[in-house]
């Protein structure tokens, strides 16, 4: 075939080199339904995971991600408002659009699920993006937990002593003190990066925890990922993923990370939302069997990297909602965890703070990270506090006889001390060295030679 060769074909010809070597068709498909948050697509191949832009009415996009499908229908769940939709509508892939930012520039940064600053400080300019998804790690290749963590928690420092790499869940009912104790340990840690998610908590709430209980100084050092409860239960799934990917983006660059998450009752509930909308049976007390599949999966993306490596010791929050250490999520997040401190609403209407039940809580790997004779004294705390509860009532009412059990008569003696060892104010920090020196001051030896010459 021979060249063209009139005025037009040589224009043709001269623009034929900015054009790309090969054009890709664009694929796109329609809306067929929408019931309550969620959405129909056909005509538009795309797997689960993947997100896509709704054209919807005039200008107005609504953005998407794919949670299922069944034959040739996609099911969609919108991470935005959907407003303006309507039958027909067009349904355009993104590319790429699982790869969130990470990086030092995000330190004293709010963000929402998606990576999208809420801080009103400018737009992220971050060097690094990574998916979404991380890489799990080999359990046999990760460092034991072996260092102890100083959370600046007095209680917890000596008690309920945590451990580089651990994974503890804060069960406690609404109201009991669970931000604030959050908020300590984000200021008082010594954790080189702590990374804080906000998910499902009411909007009011999470401007207080940054402004207020956060303050200045812990967020210098932090990164706050925010979903409140308004958010599309995909958005708020979002963030507590965004939150720990984050963490380990920096426990790849060998930080020691502090990862808050308030709370996992929260992102097991919007899972749930998710589930039943696209048809999922429900199982144990209306949650369906992927709830209990997606904890562990998020859970065990923490905890130490290899040997040599950094670190990500996580606190999640659980609703033990009536108080009831029976939940589902709460029973379920219980056997995932490496331990469990649960706060006392008794405790805190009493005014006791912070509210810890000292005798519920249990760090399993405890034994591992202190020394014999830490572990011992703490241990004899928790059985001289215990047996002042068991007589407690008796004392109440003036029926406990002194001298009829040597063991509760220590009890008494020195219950005032163990309580003023466990109270903490709100703006002290208690240091590691500092709370274990307490410990041993609280509970001292008992004087068995003096005991027996009286006798």
């Amino acid at each position: 075939m021979r060249p063209m060769t009139s005025p037009l074909a040589d224009r043709l010809n001269r623009f034929q080199d900015y054009l790309p070597p090969q054009l890709e068709p664009e694929l796109s498909g329609r809306l067929t339904r929408m019931v309550g948050l969620t959405l129909e697509c056909v005509g538009c191949p795309m797997v689960v995971g993947d997100r896509c832009l709704i054209q919807g009415q005039g200008v107005g996009t609504v953005e998407a991600e794919v949670v299922g499908f069944e034959d040739e229908r996609v099911y969609l769940m919108p991470l935005t408002a959907i407003e303006g939709l309507r039958p027909g509508a067009r349904v355009v892939p993104l590319a790429a659009a699982s790869r969130v930012p990470v990086g030092p520039e995000l330190l004293g940064r709010v963000v929402n699920g998606t990576g999208e600053p809420l801080d009103n400080l400018g737009p992220l300019r971050t060097a690094t993006q990574v998916p979404l998804a991380g890489t799990i790690i080999n359990p046999l290749h990760r460092a034991p937990v072996r260092q102890s963590m100083d959370v600046g928690i007095r209680a917890i420092n000596s008690l309920l002593t945590v451990g580089q790499g651990q994974r503890l869940g804060l069960f406690a009912g609404s109201g009991v003190g669970k931000s604030m104790l959050l908020g300590m340990m984000t200021r008082f840690t010594d954790a080189d990066i702590t990374v804080v998610g906000l998910i499902g908590e009411r909007g009011r709430e999470v401007k207080e925890f940054i402004e207020d209980i956060l303050g200045d100084e812990g967020l210098a050092r932090s990164v706050v990922v925010a979903s409140p409860a308004d958010d599309s239960p995909l958005m708020r799934l979002r963030a507590a993923m965004l939150t720990t990917r984050i963490a380990e983006h920096f426990r790849d660059q060998g930080k020691r990370v502090l990862l808050l998450m308030d709370s996992l009752t929260r992102y097991a509930q919007a899972q749930r939302e998710i589930a039943l909308a696209v048809g999922e049976p429900p199982a144990t007390k209306g949650y369906p069997p992927s709830v209990f599949a997606k904890l562990p999966q998020l859970v065990e993306r923490t905890g130490n990297a290899k040997p040599g490596g950094g670190s990500i010791t996580a606190f999640y929050t659980v609703l033990t909602e009536g108080d009831d250490q029976q939940d589902p999520i709460a029973d379920a997040a219980r056997a995932i965890l490496d331990g469990h401190i649960v706060l006392s609403r008794r405790l805190a209407e009493e005014g006791h703070y912070p509210a810890i039940d000292v005798e519920a809580s249990v760090s399993r790997v405890m034994p591992q990270v202190t020394d014999p004779a830490h572990f011992a004294q703490a241990q004899r705390f928790k059985q001289v506090y215990a047996r002042y509860q068991q007589a407690r009532d008796l004392i109440s009412v003036g029926a406990y006889v002194k001298g009829s059990d040597p063991e509760t008569d220590f009890a008494i003696e020195h219950i005032n001390n163990m309580r003023a060892f466990l109270r903490q104010d709100l703006g002290k920090s208690s240091p590691f060295s500092e709370s274990i020196e307490q410990l041993f001051t609280a509970v001292p030896e008992r004087r068995q030679a003096r005991r027996g010459a009286s006798e």
